[in-house]
């Protein structure tokens, strides 16, 4: 049974498909929407129990068992499987790392790298946190079709902390020499360093762990059946092209919105009077608009490509 509803001119539940998105991949607004599914924190909280209904009820439909069960259901079942278990491996990823639980796990490092005026100790220890909670998202959701050896992920977790530190450090240093600047405008200016340290530092972090991919190629597949065709380096450097310039962009509005905003709540004296007030203000602030900058970050880009000759021009 499909629903008549419809979110933005799309059926909120479309007829069922095995395997694809609940809406269309071809406009950034169909993206939007199919990955605010990806990201549902409330996928976090489902039960083994649950999961293993939705796994048996997918299987019931390929075998053609269920076919008068709700197309809801069916998507449903299917959010839920591709938001605990990694599509190559079918293993679970753990809650932390798993794209749902990028925003609720993620909102205390991103409060942190954000604290105004942090001590060289403080500054050093969230761009490090931050990191570290990024190399292990990478690593839970890399693309596990051609494997590469526990060193090539350790080395750019060390590329990227390096990369996040120095320049976060370096530009907290040159904007605390800077006698000529007024303190207030060091405070807001310094607002602002995470977000070339983190941006840079992400793009690096990505680059760094799939470099195997561009030197392999990855698999290709054929769109209807789903059959392996090949192992491509065009559509390998195509992915970690986009995911490189997804990572790049995610920390813009995430890391701008809050120096932005966070002045103009700082003009009430309820927000300033206590330390834990303006730390739960800012904790506030930080985390909605990670909600806000993740899915539009993510929609950037098709999750898949078919640039059909290019593909078969490349198959090695």
């Amino acid at each position: 049974m499909t629903s008549n509803e419809t979110l933005f001119g799309y059926p909120i539940y479309p007829k069922f498909k095995l395997g694809e998105p609940r809406f269309p991949q071809d406009t950034f607004l169909g993206r939007y929407l199919h990955c605010l599914d990806v990201i549902d924190p409330r996928t976090l909280f489902a039960s083994n129990k649950k999961l293993e209904e939705s796994l048996d009820l997918l299987d019931s439909y390929k075998l053609g068992n269920a076919q008068t069960v709700p197309d809801k259901a069916l998507w449903e079942a299917q959010k839920l499987k591709s938001a605990v278990l990694h599509p190559d491996t079918g293993e679970k990823v753990l809650p932390p790392f798993r794209m749902s639980g990028f925003v609720p796990f993620g909102w205390i490092t991103v409060t942190g790298m954000l604290l105004p005026n942090p001590s060289w100790p403080t500054l050093l220890f969230w761009q490090w946190m931050n990191q570290s909670h990024n190399a292990c998202v990478n690593y839970a959701n890399r693309n596990a079709t051609q494997p590469q050896p526990l060193s090539k992920y350790i080395g750019a977790y060390g590329a990227a902390v390096t990369a996040a530190c120095s320049i976060s450090g370096g530009l907290t240093y040159f904007i605390k020499k800077a006698s000529s600047l007024p303190p207030t405008t060091r405070l807001i200016i310094q607002r602002f360093v995470p977000l070339p340290a983190t941006s840079l530092a992400s793009s690096l972090n990505v680059i760094c762990m799939r470099w195997n991919e561009l030197e392999t190629g990855i698999e290709v597949y054929e769109k209807d059946t789903g059959k392996v065709i090949g192992v491509s380096k065009a559509a390998a450097k195509q992915a970690v092209t986009d995911t490189t310039l997804v990572r790049a962009f995610l920390p813009v509005p995430l890391l701008l919105m809050p120096p932005c905003i966070m002045p103009f709540l700082e003009r009430f004296k309820w927000v300033t009077k206590t330390q834990v007030r303006h730390i739960f203000v800012n904790a506030i602030v930080c985390t909605l608009s990670f909600a806000v900058s993740l899915p539009v970050a993510l929609a950037l880009f098709p999750q898949e490509s078919a640039a059909l000759q290019m593909i078969f021009d490349s198959v090695v």
